[in-house]
């Protein structure tokens, strides 16, 4: 599998993490995303692919692409034999700018890229994106149609800079100091938060110190969960499972299981690390 990957000129880069082209055959048919504290778009050039954002959710397919804000719950993406896409990984608040609706009517609810920039504009740039001349070209077309589309948003300058202090600190950040120094009452900066990022700033805080915890399992060793979990200031060892199966889907055990079975069978690959493989 092709994997490319650039961060963007100012001032996208100060939105946007990086963009990427991944082509190639997939390693299984079904994985799994847990939830992680970033926006995302995809434009699909190859089949189509499914999206099922949550277990109470029904399967939905996406041909033109997908954009999702920050998740609250693990996605289940099935892919066909092979894949072909640009995409885009957003800041938390990075997102944005570039929707004509507030981030919060889109949370958990996997939209097309037709359902918000228009079916000409998104059949456009697919064929734009279809014909360029390799990966690079393709980027600096999708990193272009970025810059003609951004837009300003509101409070946006409140919620970047506080999300950078939640980030900061892996989410161990009291949510009423970020409040009081940023001078605002609780209910307006949650509100810009679900506006502009699509959660408020706890579950934001939630969130990264998920992320940070996780991201620092090695699965080829031994874990020791109690350490773990009171490490990464979870009230006991419950708390720290009860919060791994509402990001992944998975108790801990079986995660890591799942992360060696891939780590196994794809040594390498280009997505490790980043989706689960789903039985």
């Amino acid at each position: 599998m092709e994997y490319v990957s650039r961060v963007p000129r100012p001032p996208l880069d100060g939105l946007i993490d990086d963009l990427y082209y991944l082509e190639g055959a997939r390693p299984y048919a079904r994985l799994t995303l847990p939830a992680s504290p970033a926006a995302f778009l995809i434009v699909n050039l190859g089949a189509p692919f499914r999206i099922r954002a949550g277990t109470d959710v029904e399967t939905a397919e996406y041909a033109d692409g997908c954009v999702v804000t920050t998740p609250t719950r693990a996605f289940e993406f099935g892919y066909p034999l092979r894949t072909r896409s640009v995409g885009v990984h957003f800041k938390p608040w990075g997102l944005s700018p570039f929707l004509p609706m507030p981030a919060a009517e889109l949370c958990d609810r996997p939209t097309t890229i037709e359902q918000v920039w228009g079916r000409p504009a998104t059949a456009e740039l697919r064929d734009r994106l279809a014909t360029a001349e390799g990966p690079h070209e393709m980027l600096t077309l999708l990193e272009e149609e970025l810059t003609r589309r951004l837009g300003d948003a509101a409070g946006l300058g409140l919620v970047r800079h506080t999300s950078r202090i939640i980030a900061a600190t892996s989410g161990a950040v009291a949510i009423d100091d970020l409040r009081v120094s940023a001078g605002v009452s609780s209910t307006h900066l949650a509100q810009r938060f679900k506006e502009l990022i699509g959660v408020t700033p706890k579950r934001l805080a939630r969130t990264y110190r998920f992320a940070a915890t996780v991201l620092s399992i090695n699965p080829a060793e031994p874990i020791d969960w109690a350490d773990l979990a009171g490490g990464a200031g979870y009230f006991d060892q419950a708390h720290f499972g009860h919060e791994f199966r509402a990001f992944t889907g998975l108790t801990p055990t079986r995660y890591v299981e799942v992360r060696r079975r891939f780590l196994r069978e794809h040594p390498g690959h280009v997505l490790d690390g980043w989706p689960l493989p789903t039985d």
